[in-house]
């Protein structure tokens, strides 16, 4: 009896029979968190590089969209801008970017107004689409009424900057006697497969771009209110 023991032990002992199955269920776990955080880096990657060419592309239609006269002057309507968002807004579709972030296009403008004793930077006015609202959403460098840039009176003016638009260090002013468009994109990532270790982040980009043509600058014009304006008080995909 005693031998017989041994005999089953020194075969145990000896059996590697099982030795690769006993190898795979120890690394796997790690192959496979190992895959799985590559496979979210580069999906992190992949939506940085959406949101850059999303504010870059709306600040380059924006900054050339109008109506060109026989005059050879551009006037901006409010159906031009819906057109742009509307692009940005197909771009974003694959990350949901209306839902899970913010759009907002301000026209930066140093012109005189009739209402001025001489050229002003300020920001003219805004539009915007997307969802999302609250701190780090909004604008992060001034901010408009929604009736701003509806007329050519001095109420609907816009707000007056002194700086520009931008973080601190790089912030863009627009020429004299002319204006720039300034994008800016907030968006919340949210992980394609590691959410239960990684938190949602916010991303955020800014494109500008100064004005192609020459354009009118009094303000944003609605031929017969034929246009639904995409107002900053609103918010919505």
């Amino acid at each position: 009896m005693h031998m017989s023991r041994l005999s089953i032990l020194t075969r145990l002992r000896g059996d590697r029979s099982g030795l690769a199955l006993l190898e795979f269920a120890l690394s796997a776990p790690i192959v496979l968190t190992l895959g799985l955080c590559g496979i979210e880096v580069g999906n992190e990657a992949l939506v940085h590089m959406k949101l850059s060419q999303i504010a870059l592309n709306l600040a380059d239609n924006a900054s050339r969209v109008g109506s060109l006269s026989s005059t050879n002057i551009e006037t901006m309507r409010e159906g031009d801008i819906n057109d742009v968002l509307q692009a940005a807004r197909l771009q974003g579709a694959a990350i949901n970017l209306t839902t899970n972030g913010r759009v907002i296009v301000s026209s930066l403008e140093n012109v005189r107004q009739s209402y001025d004793t001489a050229a002003v930077q300020r920001i003219h006015w805004q539009r915007c689409i997307g969802k999302k609202s609250g701190t780090g959403y909004e604008s992060s460098y001034g901010t408009t009424r929604s009736t701003d840039g509806t007329s050519d009176n001095v109420a609907d003016a816009g707000t007056l900057t002194t700086s520009g638009m931008g973080d601190a260090g790089a912030q863009v002013s627009a020429p004299v006697a002319s204006g720039l468009m300034f994008v800016e994109i907030n968006y919340l990532y949210q992980p394609l497969v590691m959410n239960w270790v990684i938190s949602p982040i916010r991303m955020h980009y800014t494109a500008s771009l100064i004005v192609r043509n020459n354009r009118d600058f009094k303000q944003i014009y609605n031929p017969l209110n034929s246009a639904t304006r995409s107002t900053c008080n609103l918010y919505k995909v």
